[in-house]
């Protein structure tokens, strides 16, 4: 590549706020931004961890609830006023409750909902209220999972398969009504990621293995193999991509 073909992958003078940044895709995620230029706000419930891995890359951490819309509405005004401008949001926070349908409780699948469906749109129209108040554009990349494109899965899912398929069709219709205003909106569809997210099912060899067998490229994703997709789609080398879900699934949606 060229010197000014790599330079449109930069985010220097940029600002982006990362949910569920402390850890696992998160924290990789603000890990590569950081390192192509941009200034990090990691928001994660666990202001200790998000407080400690800020330091790191010397980043700003904000505790949040993504579920509580004072909590995000006074959270993204802290981060504009702080930086003097907003310009990506990687919508990351999620949570799951793995249980057969008929087992699931209303609580257990509003809990799921409230973060990963009500919480992602929460943080994007606050994100997109700055955006659009700074009149500079921006991106937004919302993390689905290839559990949203597919009914398939090693157990039974359905919240967390419910609100990753909204995530895929809130971003179509948010790239749609905000892209005149030059904010970009995309997602990203991982597989199974080597994270503590997935900490359970890691921990059964026997799942680990039906999971690469039924993955093409034969192996779960490392956090990075997203991050670096998050970090084209949030770039200027993705300025003619929105609406758009891209899957990071090593072939499993190409079955």
């Amino acid at each position: 590549m060229t010197d000014s073909l790599l330079a449109r992958f930069r985010l220097d003078g940029k600002v982006a706020a990362i949910t569920g940044g402390a850890s696992g895709i998160g924290l990789a995620t603000a890990a590569a931004l950081r390192e192509a230029g941009a200034t990090v706000w990691l928001l994660d419930r666990d202001e200790a961890a998000a407080k400690r891995e800020a330091a790191k890359l010397d980043g700003h951490a904000l505790a949040m609830n993504v579920a509580d819309e004072a909590e995000v509405d006074a959270g993204f005004a802290r981060i504009a006023d702080a930086s003097g401008r907003l310009d990506i949001l990687v919508n990351n926070a999620g949570t799951a409750i793995r249980r057969p349908s008929v087992e699931l409780s209303r609580a257990d699948w509003q809990t799921v909902v409230d973060v990963n469906m009500t919480g992602a749109f929460l943080c994007a129209r606050a994100a997109a209220r700055h955006m659009l108040a700074f009149g500079n554009g921006g991106a937004i990349v919302n993390t689905a999972s290839i559990m949203g494109l597919s009914g398939g899965g090693l157990y039974p899912n359905i919240s967390y398969q419910t609100t990753k398929g909204a995530i895929v069709n809130m971003t179509r219709a948010l790239a749609v009504e905000w892209a005149k205003q030059g904010i970009r909106v995309n997602a990203v569809a991982p597989t199974w990621v080597r994270t503590g997210f997935i900490a359970p099912l890691l921990g059964q060899p026997d799942v680990v293995a039906e999971m690469e067998r039924v993955t093409p490229m034969g192996r779960l994703a490392d956090p990075e193999d997203v991050a670096t997709a998050i970090l084209f789609l949030a770039s200027p080398a993705a300025g003619m991509v929105t609406g758009h879900t891209l899957a990071v699934d090593g072939g499993f949606l190409a079955q």
